[in-house]
């Protein structure tokens, strides 16, 4: 027979004393998270964490990518896509569960280098073509690089900008090709280089969102995450305004 031990007092002293969580049921939840969301999610994650005991498993990469492997079985409980459009095709195909999904963040695309004197407010050295690359995502597989072409096609510069294109598998590798210096510009989420209202470093242009579609991002509970409370627990929070304090911070409208 197992011997009980009684709990010393003191061991309750020092929880209430140090705030050391105890959450009999906390558990961990995996989320698929597109590559534009990576900073946030990760302060997301560590509050997420100490509010709720809560542990997240994240993975980083292209929606397009996600939506694959989510087909053949990936047991990711939450995808925090870079569209509403991915969302939808799971819930449609019975990957997602219905009516789960909603609007955590709409993005803002930006126009951007590491050198400070390059990039106008106004993306007039577009116009000019004084660059031999731009960087740009995949527009076939994510939403900014569509938003991109876009832009691109919208202000009439599609012949002077198309053949200096270099194509980025994502939004992630595209902001890789230019902090790297092998693109001396390129459009990528503002997210990616906005921080407590200001870009962290470089220059930039923020694209007016009327030269693009809404970069409208959706979450979606999965299948493997139907009834897993620390699933649900961070759709919650997403929507709290704690979340929405970071999200906005980073440059997204929540």
């Amino acid at each position: 027979m197992l011997k009980r031990f009684p709990v010393p007092r003191s061991f309750f002293l020092a929880v209430f004393a140090f705030g050391i969580p105890i959450n009999a049921h906390a558990a961990e939840v995996r989320v698929a998270v597109a590559s534009n969301f990576t900073a946030p999610m990760k302060v997301i994650g560590q509050i997420f964490q100490k509010d709720t005991g809560h542990r997240t498993s994240i993975s980083y990469g292209a929606t397009g990518q996600f939506y694959a492997q989510i087909k053949n079985g990936a047991p990711f409980d939450i995808l925090l896509a870079a569209d509403e459009k991915t969302p939808t095709k799971l819930e449609s195909e019975g990957l997602g569960v219905l009516s789960t999904q909603f609007t955590y963040a709409t993005g803002r695309l930006v126009l951007w280098s590491t050198q400070a004197a390059l990039i106008d407010s106004e993306g007039e050295v577009l116009k000019s073509g004084n660059f031999n690359k731009i960087a740009i995502a995949n527009p076939k597989l994510a939403p900014y690089g569509a938003a991109a072409m876009e832009v691109i096609n919208n202000t009439g510069l599609t012949a002077v900008i198309t053949p200096k294109l270099v194509e980025a598998s994502n939004i992630g590798q595209a902001f890789q090709f230019v902090s790297s210096g092998n693109a001396p510009l390129g459009f990528i989420a503002l997210s990616q280089v906005f921080e407590s209202g200001k870009l962290k470093t470089g220059s930039g242009w923020m694209i007016p969102s009327s030269l693009h579609k809404p970069i409208r991002q959706n979450a979606i509970l999965l299948n493997p995450g139907r009834n897993e409370p620390a699933a649900q627990a961070l759709m919650n929070f997403l929507r709290s305004n704690q979340a929405k304090e970071v999200i906005r911070s980073f440059g997204y409208e929540p």
